[in-house]
């Protein structure tokens, strides 16, 4: 008789395979001869009941998921998630009030923010050789097998700029696009990831924003993703999602979508003194529209796009 293969532990994916997020995750569990629980998209309640169902030990999530699976309080707490021992997010800018809301929900979980392109493999970072604690907030100190550079205006530099790459894993090229792949890599063999990261004292990375996201509003740049991770902090404001528009005078301004926390009451007003207290003036944003959830790209991050229609047209923006 045969006897039957224990299953290991199992993770929980719902991202797209032909996304990092995804992909990595899969191979990882299957490289350890664990279970893979896969579901054929994300929403938050067949995520939650997934999680319950099968005892899933790993979360593999991009942070949009995880913030969006908070809401739904009553389920959460009627669920048993006792198994989950890591929560993973990646693929997108992460916030302390995010990974402080994971960890009221996820005690004993370990919570890890995950980084990795497509082009050149998942593994990017890993620990301080130094034993040096990673903070939360940081993706990491640079793996010993991956080169890296942080360049702004032409030049390499050591504290904030577009990071480059180079390993073992990194593409050859794009399939018949040489013209995409002359822009994606260096001459002398750097991948372009067009992410814009920070570097601290103790070499630790920082995921900013992507380099085509970023705008100039009356001579400074911008990055959403910074405007979005202040806004989060305020304890009336779940999500956030900022983008530009094109202003006379200052060339783009920023304005913001929000979803509120649950059972709290903030208005347009609020939100913006907030922003002017706890920000460059220049960051905050001239309107603030408010939405019961935000639009999910395929690859389930917010889709900004969407969000774009919504505003509306005519009126003082």
């Amino acid at each position: 008789m045969r006897r039957p293969v224990p299953i290991g532990q199992r993770s929980l994916v719902a991202a797209p395979l032909y996304h990092m997020n995804g992909l990595a995750m899969c191979q990882t569990t299957l490289h350890q001869g664990d279970t893979i629980v896969l579901l054929p998209q994300f929403t938050t309640r067949g995520y939650i009941e997934a999680a319950a169902r099968h005892r899933v030990a790993f979360l593999t999530s991009v942070p949009t998921m995880i913030a969006m699976m908070l809401r739904e309080r009553e389920l959460l707490a009627s669920s048993d998630l006792s198994a989950v021992e890591a929560v993973r997010m990646g693929s997108a800018p992460i916030t302390q009030a995010l990974i402080d809301q994971v960890r009221a929900v996820f005690p004993t979980a370990q919570i890890s923010n995950g980084y990795g392109t497509t082009e050149a493999g998942p593994v990017v970072f890993g620990p301080h050789p130094k034993g040096i604690p990673q903070p939360e907030l940081s993706t990491g100190y640079p793996h010993p097998d991956v080169q890296l550079r942080l360049v702004r205006d032409g030049r390499e530099v050591e504290d904030e700029g577009e990071l480059q790459m180079k390993c073992g894993a990194l593409m050859t090229h794009y399939h018949k696009l040489p013209e995409v792949t002359a822009k994606a890599m260096t001459p002398d063999g750097y991948y372009r990831t067009s992410d814009v990261f920070r570097r601290d004292e103790n070499g630790f990375f920082y995921f900013v924003g992507r380099v085509d996201d970023m705008f100039v509003c009356g001579g400074e740049n911008i990055y959403p993703g910074e405007v979005e991770k202040m806004l989060e902090r305020h304890p009336g404001i779940h999500q956030a999602a900022v983008i530009a528009i094109p202003d006379e005078l200052k060339g783009h301004k920023p304005i913001a979508f929000v979803v509120k926390s649950p059972g709290t009451s903030v208005d347009e007003q609020a939100i913006k003194t907030y922003a002017l207290a706890n920000a460059p003036a220049y960051q905050h944003p001239r309107r603030v529209f408010f939405v019961d959830e935000m639009p999910l790209a395929g690859t389930n991050k917010i889709d900004k796009r969407v969000l774009a229609k919504q505003i509306p047209t005519g009126g003082d923006i």
